[in-house]
């Protein structure tokens, strides 16, 4: 997925948990290969150029999750860039890491961290009684943090433009989202967390407390100006 991604696994069977590790990143091998809009091979590139008769199970659900989160954002979030071309990374990458994380789970490994590109899902804890914590970056300094999040199960993704520039655009009007340098969103699964954090940046400041309402546990918002603005049941128990 052109991302860097890591897996931290806690585990008394270094081999068994190497291997539940392969068995992990295939998962996301997959997903990359089918999903790639860099790989003309890829079904999604096949879908493109109208060589696909029926898309694959995983194909329909991924574009299932993104009609479900255009019509619940009234369109903010669109896998349709302005130019119509289908471009599914708004969803995949939380799909494919939530997916690589479900597989672990199966096998029976309960404390685990994965960053998928800066987006972390976890389970369980570094050690017996401890959280696992996760940074959230400030848009304005790579050292500076804007908040530090304590999950035991759950996820925590992050959009931004603080490094990929205006990427991400408003699917109402077909313009770069402005509105906010980031948006982060603390949910059960980085799934969700991924879909409302990308949905959060494309609606500006109303998409916090939106977010909320979709189930995220904490949405942190951070302003042009560098203010932050939080909301969720999480903040407000930890306040």
């Amino acid at each position: 997925m052109g991302l860097p991604m890591s897996l931290d696994l806690r585990a008394p069977d270094d081999e068994r948990a190497q291997a539940a590790a392969r068995a992990a990143f295939a998962v996301l091998h997959a997903a990359d290969a089918r999903f790639s809009g860099r790989r003309a091979d890829s079904e999604l590139s096949r879908h493109r150029r109208g060589l696909v008769a029926r898309p694959s199970r995983d194909l329909r659900e991924v574009l299932d999750l993104a009609e479900a989160a255009r019509v619940a954002s009234g369109g903010a979030f669109d896998v349709h860039r302005p130019d119509g071309t289908l471009d599914t990374d708004g969803v995949v990458k939380g799909w494919a890491a939530q997916r690589a994380v479900d597989r672990l789970v199966a096998a029976g490994f309960s404390d685990l961290c994965l960053n998928a590109g800066g987006d972390v899902a976890v389970r369980g804890g570094p050690e017996p009684g401890r959280p696992w914590v996760v940074g959230v970056r400030s848009p304005a300094r790579v050292d500076g943090l804007v908040a530090r999040v304590e999950l035991h199960d759950g996820a925590v993704a992050t959009s931004g433009t603080y490094e990929r520039g205006l990427h991400v655009w408003d699917g109402r009007t077909g313009a770069a989202a402005r509105g906010l340098l980031s948006a982060t969103v603390v949910a059960p699964d980085l799934t969700t967390a991924d879909v409302l954090a990308t949905s959060v940046l494309a609606l500006g400041e109303e998409g916090v407390a939106w977010a909320v309402d979709q189930g995220a546990a904490l949405v942190l918002a951070v302003l042009p100006d560098g203010t932050v603005v939080s909301d969720g049941p999480a903040g407000r128990a930890a306040a």
